[in-house]
């Protein structure tokens, strides 16, 4: 009877098992707990892709991304990144000024930081948020607002509407939007914007007589209204922290 465990078996055996070892320390294994692609980005969303941090810099194909607060290099690599343009906030603030300065620090907080993109949504904004405090539009106040200033706004529409008053406003146009302060505090992102608006306002009483304003009438109006968000947060959406009138 043939033995079933003959010597050509055995050696066959063994090299099955070589093979199987030695695709093994090639290909490696899998532990289940590796990070899918674009995980490893510094930034999220395979920003720096394939990159590596140095010296508190990022190196991503051969070129060179500064990290806020990374301590200055002695030499610029070859291919280094030129620095910001000093006159790139010159629509808005002076170069060198407290203001451009704040835009850099904001800048260099939040890289994604556009400033024409953000002035456009805060004057969508604005005009809601007027829209909204004359109507008595609370669920909308409070997404676009802080909770303080949340607070102060609702305590303002609740009094209106316990003396039967109604408000109505309408913004008519943006004349002028302008950068009033700029700055990093406390690791929060804010912004002060100079509003030049004009508005029809009136306020009628509980019986339809006209108390204040009018509604045929439009007045001029200069509000500073100040935005913040937190650094390094996903969510993109500012929210209003600061009013002030007259300025």
């Amino acid at each position: 009877m043939h033995d079933p465990f003959d010597a050509s078996t055995i050696i066959f055996a063994l090299l099955a098992l070589f093979v199987l070892w030695k695709l093994r320390s090639v290909l490696g294994t899998r532990s289940g707990e590796e990070k899918p692609p674009g995980q490893n980005s510094l930034f999220g969303g395979g920003q720096a892709k394939g990159g590596q941090v140095q010296g508190g810099q990022v190196t991503n194909d051969n070129k060179v991304v500064p990290l806020p607060g990374a301590a200055p290099r002695l030499a610029a690599a070859p291919n280094a990144a030129p620095p910001p343009d000093p006159e790139r906030w010159k629509a808005y603030a002076e170069p060198g000024s407290r203001v451009a300065n704040g835009l850099d620090a904001i800048a260099a907080a939040d890289p994604g930081f556009d400033l024409d993109q953000f002035i456009a949504g805060a004057k969508t904004a604005y005009e809601m948020i007027v829209t909204a405090f004359a109507t008595g539009d609370r669920e909308l106040l409070a997404r676009l607002l802080d909770k303080d200033v949340y607070a102060s706004f609702a305590s303002a529409t609740e009094a209106r509407a316990s003396r039967g008053e109604s408000l109505m406003t309408k913004v008519t146009s943006i004349d002028k939007t302008g950068v009033f302060d700029a700055a990093v505090r406390d690791g929060t992102l804010q912004i002060t914007l100079r509003f030049v608006a004009s508005l029809v306002t009136a306020t009628h009483d509980k019986e339809g007589k006209l108390i204040d304003g009018d509604p045929d009438k439009t007045v001029n109006m200069v509000d500073l209204w100040t935005f913040a968000r937190p650094a390094g947060s996903r969510d993109p959406n500012w929210k209003l922290v600061a009013t002030q009138t007259g300025h």
